[in-house]
């Protein structure tokens, strides 16, 4: 697989990832699509392997989503930048420490941005808890089960 191809596949990844937090974009299916495409175009037993767990993992995602608060992001009273913002957040943090950053990432982002917009430690922890319970589980589950696949794609191409 060319370079060019590998980066191609990255940004499919990479839009996917940004369409999780989108509403109303596919953002499962498009990382799906790219491991696929990878997996096609580089037909070796760790990428089938990739493919094959990702395929798992998102198809548990959706068996979980029933289990999970639906998004109803109007009810936290967080404006949508603070939601977009924490997810970007939570996606540069699962690449800087692996794994444990999205969830750092993330939560701290939404701490921060709602701590700053409502003025003081109090509310911002009663916002954070509040937007968390509306929308912010659901989204962080997608999002991880997201990064999980983009994180195996990558240690693939390092390690492989």
């Amino acid at each position: 697989m060319s370079v060019w191809q590998l980066v191609a596949v990255g940004a499919v990844m990479l839009l996917g990832l940004v369409g999780v937090l989108v509403p109303g974009v596919p953002g499962q299916a498009i990382v799906w699509a790219a491991v696929l495409w990878w997996a096609l175009s580089d037909p070796t037993p760790v990428a089938w392997g990739v493919l094959i767990g990702t395929t798992g993992l998102l198809l548990l995602n959706q068996a979980l989503k029933a289990l999970l608060p639906p998004r109803r992001r109007k009810r936290t009273g967080a404006p949508r930048g603070t939601l977009m913002l924490a997810g970007l957040a939570g996606i540069a943090g699962f690449f800087v420490v692996p794994v444990i950053g999205g969830v750092l990432g993330y939560v701290g982002a939404l701490y921060g941005a709602e701590r700053t917009r409502l003025g003081g430690h109090g509310a911002g922890r009663t916002s954070v808890r509040t937007v968390m319970r509306a929308a912010g589980y659901s989204v962080l589950v997608e999002l991880y089960c997201c990064l999980l696949p983009v994180g195996a794609w990558l240690g693939a191409l390092i390690w492989a």
